[in-house]
């Protein structure tokens, strides 16, 4: 009987990640499908797709960092801070005067902790509404800057003659790349918009492990990746036969019952927003190699208590 999976699909520019997720109800016939991290449509890369039990596994994935590769263009600004939208200011006679001391050092302000405005055109929700419907509706809202982490940022190329920039970044998830892009342009004093974005990875999955829509098409059950495959900071535990109800049926687990194989590695900064409490702490529960779900170790308590159970 299958329960779920996880399906690594390298989404093509011009399809929405509701997209992905329609394309592959339609392909399986199963209707509990989700994404784990928005990809704006014209973006390419990694976009995650839960299956069954792993749809209720979203809210552990909070923590996975992104990678992308991303290539902007100096000198032109628009309303969505890529070139696919309106453009607002063409600059680009302003950038001859750049230099590419100033773009490295513009870009080193920009690792670690930051502050980031989201843009207007984006997801993000206020009072209930996304921040694109009030653009659209030409509602002007307040936008509150949210705290992003930048694990590295890397410039690779500098091409002055075509005023385009190609950077690597890893990140944690709601990191615009987009905004990067439009607020380094400001500091440079031209302007700047993305104008391409891949995605490398997304906590586990990566491109290497990433299939394309035609493959999927050819033989999606090969393709299924297996229901821990995405909790790989997650610590693991083993219980023995005995236990495998217990737990199964929410029971919690006391630690002489257990074996731990690995202790977890989850580094969780405070500023971020993680839904879910106790994640520093959470173990897959294994029983004879079978993966049956995960519990949060209560440090107080020193006991295992079922959080999800994914198979019984």
């Amino acid at each position: 009987m299958f329960l779920g999976g996880c399906i690594n699909l390298l989404k093509p520019a011009g399809m929405t990640s509701h997209d992905g997720v329609y394309f592959f109800r339609r392909l399986s016939g199963i209707k509990r499908v989700g994404h784990a991290g928005t990809l704006d449509p014209m973006a390419t890369g990694v976009l995650p797709l839960l299956v069954g039990n792993a749809t209720r596994m979203m809210e552990y994935l909070d923590i996975d960092d992104k990678e992308y590769r991303c290539e902007m263009i100096l000198g032109v600004i628009t309303d969505t801070q890529d070139i696919w939208g309106n453009v607002l200011e063409d600059n680009r006679n302003n950038i001859k005067d750049i230099s590419e001391e100033q773009i490295l050092k513009t870009f080193e302000k920009y690792n670690g902790e930051i502050l980031q405005t989201p843009p207007s055109m984006s997801a993000v929700r206020v009072k209930g509404k996304r921040l694109y419907e009030y653009s659209r509706e030409g509602e002007q809202v307040e936008i509150k800057p949210r705290s992003a982490i930048i694990r590295s940022l890397r410039v690779l190329t500098i091409d002055f003659s075509r005023g385009r920039i190609i950077f690597d970044i890893r990140c944690s998830k709601g990191t615009y790349i987009r905004t990067i892009c439009h607020d380094v342009g400001e500091e440079l004093g031209c302007g700047a918009s993305m104008s391409f974005l891949v995605r490398k990875m997304s906590g586990a999955f990566n491109l290497e492990n990433s299939s394309t829509l035609e493959e999927i098409k050819e033989n999606w059950e090969s393709l299924i990746l297996p229901l821990d495959f995405p909790l790989e900071q997650f610590g693991r535990i083993k219980i023995q036969p005995e236990r495998e109800k217990w737990f199964s049926n929410g029971g919690y687990l006391r630690s002489k019952e257990v074996e731990v194989l690995r202790k977890p590695t989850v580094n969780i900064n405070s500023k971020l927003r993680i839904k879910k409490e106790g994640i520093n702490n959470a173990f897959n529960v294994y029983c004879q190699d079978r993966f049956l779900g995960v519990a949060i170790f209560d440090t107080k308590k020193g006991i295992y208590l079922a959080d999800k159970v994914f198979c019984k």
